[in-house]
């Protein structure tokens, strides 16, 4: 099992949990080796780098990969994937669904998504910026998916972890939440706040919201490629 880890806060509690799973030392050693942003994990399932990654949603569309109901899902708010107000368009070059989403909302300015926009959030406040998540919840009145577990092989048993996770209720130990803090920069206090607005099952909900932005990418791909008159 070669497992691509989202180094963002927002997968923080299943992090902690396959670190207490009875998974392989190598297996384990292994994740921290691959990790790295949304888009650079989608490159790495898509080479065979990796075998499961919970990936850009919009990568998931893929048919070669098999997809498990566990991922970054956002109910309403998610304070992470945000448009800079009253800035130059600009897209996140660590996201792939966050670029596209903003796209098909129609939001002008500059994409930040993960730690860093968290930490643009909470240090300038949320006026300044467009929260993505909470936007697509006023149009469609759905939650949104930006990452969603995919891989190409031991499908199986990477089903049997995720559905494990999901039925637990992880908590951070404070040592590891002072960590996290310190190399982000991000209060103890604001992780938890933040990790509020999180959750990661897929279930019908998110799965019309996924379809719905599925059909929407498609449809924004279609209107490009017609000759301007």
């Amino acid at each position: 099992m070669i497992f691509g880890k989202i180094d963002y806060l927002n997968l923080l509690p299943f992090h902690i949990y396959l670190k207490r799973s009875p998974l392989q030392s190598y297996t384990k050693k292994t994740i921290e080796f691959k990790k790295g942003v949304p888009s650079r994990l989608n490159k790495n399932l898509r080479a065979r780098r990796v075998d499961a990654a919970v990936v850009s949603s919009i990568e998931s569309y893929q048919k070669r990969y098999k997809k498990l109901n566990f991922g970054i899902v956002a109910k309403r708010d998610v304070k992470s994937v945000l448009v800079r107000k009253n800035s130059l368009p600009k897209s996140d070059p660590a996201s792939a669904s966050s670029n596209l989403l903003a796209k098909i909302l129609d939001v002008k300015g500059e994409v930040i998504i993960g730690d860093r926009a968290l930490k643009a959030y909470l240090s300038e406040g949320g006026e300044r910026f467009y929260d993505l998540a909470g936007l697509w919840h006023e149009r469609t009145n759905l939650p949104f998916v930006f990452g969603r577990f995919s891989c190409t092989k031991n499908f199986s048993r990477y089903k049997r972890l995720t559905k494990k996770f999901l039925n637990q209720n992880i908590k951070i130990p404070n040592y590891i939440l002072a960590t996290y803090a310190k190399s982000r920069g991000i209060g103890k206090e604001d992780i938890k706040w933040y990790l509020g607005f999180i959750s990661y099952k897929i279930e019908p909900k998110e799965q019309k919201s996924l379809r719905i932005f599925f059909k929407e990418a498609r449809l924004l791909k279609s209107r490009s490629k017609q000759p301007k008159m």
